[in-house]
């Protein structure tokens, strides 16, 4: 399938869960929507806006199990958890409740809204190893207190690709009347995602990682009964709508004036391809490779695995020996042609591989081999 996308044919891609990848099909598809939009742009951004826009909606709904008007498109999902950080009233003294396996984005959204309002950001530290997804549940509970007014947490860690029991965590925050954000931006296209049965308050997702469509398309979705809590981000022409779209929160949050509205309508080319070439019966074979990668990884460092195999879908994250993490990622890149991510997390560098349907196990003999080259210098 690597011939089916864009990416630098020089290059091994491991870094599919940085940035995504988009597939030639769907970018030509966006090109079109873009031509289409400079052809007549009064038509589709002033005219027919609400009737473009709703099969946008509708397709994301249906593709992670939600009702299309409870959900608007974003950008990204740092703009979205933005929206929601934003919208809530903090005071004084509350504590919005998060772990140590954020994506640092969302952390600063966070520590920004709590100093402004005097709350408290808890950045609640879970250590390797984690034994399972009760225990992660426990642990992250046990950060809860009377104070605890926002629980936010990832659907699946950007840092270390964990697999996060969100379910069991969302329903006992809202027996606890505790608002749940989740970041859902590696979720969306790795793994099934059903939102009217995970519950979250608030949930957003990126379209334009795993779902692979084009750069600047995603979503927040919020529960009906918490919609009228969330406040626009930019008050354009959308806030008191003279002319009524399908509702208040969708005007408020998707009419923010002139933009590029390509990338969204994209999205169901994006879903559409997703589904045609079965991207979710290519899963199994995509774990299973990333599996290999944390095996073989494993015996070069000789460092154990921060959690178990279930917890991890396409994407894993191991230990290295103590260095310069963003060196050697510079040098993967300029020197062996391989595009990883890494990171600093719990005190010590890591290495996350992504594993999309283009990789093949040779795409992990090459970093190994870089890794042996850098590592050992």
């Amino acid at each position: 399938m690597r011939a089916e996308f864009l990416l630098r044919e020089d290059m091994t891609h491991l870094n599919h869960g940085a940035l995504g990848a988009c597939p030639r099909v769907v970018f030509e598809a966006y090109q079109a929507h873009q031509l289409r939009l400079e052809r007549h742009p009064t038509d589709m951004l002033m005219r027919h806006y609400n009737d473009t826009m709703r099969p946008v909606r509708e397709a994301v709904a249906a593709f992670v199990g939600a009702q299309p008007d409870d959900l608007v498109m974003t950008t990204n999902v740092s703009m979205a958890v933005t929206i929601l950080a934003r919208s809530l009233d903090l005071a004084p003294g509350d504590e919005v409740l998060s772990t140590d396996h954020e994506y640092g984005a969302i952390d600063k959204s966070w520590q920004y809204v709590c100093e402004k309002a005097g709350a408290t950001y808890v950045r609640h530290p879970i250590a390797a190893p984690i034994l399972g997804p009760e225990d992660l549940v426990e642990r992250v509970w046990s950060g809860v207190t009377e104070r605890t007014k926002v629980l936010s947490l990832s659907h699946i860690s950007a840092p270390t690709a964990l697999i996060f029991p969100i379910e069991e965590l969302v329903r006992r925050a809202r027996e606890r009347g505790i608002f749940t954000v989740i970041d859902g931006a590696h979720a969306v296209g790795q793994i099934p995602v059903n939102l009217d049965t995970i519950g979250a308050d608030a949930y957003a997702g990126n379209c334009h990682k795993w779902l692979c469509a084009p750069k600047g398309s995603a979503f927040l979705h919020v529960r009906k009964e918490a919609q009228a809590r969330v406040a626009p981000l930019v008050v354009s022409w959308g806030w008191r709508s003279w002319e009524p779209g399908p509702s208040k929160f969708i005007d408020e949050q998707e009419w923010t004036g002139t933009r590029d509205i390509s990338p969204w309508l994209a999205v169901p080319d994006a879903i559409d391809y997703w589904t045609t070439r079965g991207f979710d019966t290519r899963s199994d074979e995509c774990h299973t490779l990333a599996m290999q990668a944390r095996a073989r990884l494993g015996e070069l460092t000789g460092l154990p695995p921060i959690a178990p195999e279930s917890m991890h879908a396409q994407m894993v994250t191991v230990p290295l020996p103590q260095c310069d993490f963003r060196g050697l990622q510079t040098r993967l890149i300029d020197e062996h042609r391989v595009d990883v991510a890494t990171n600093r997390w719990g005190g010590r560098p890591h290495l996350r591989v992504s594993i999309a349907v283009y990789n093949t196990a040779s795409d992990l003999d090459v970093l190994i081999g870089g890794l042996k080259a850098v590592l050992g210098r």
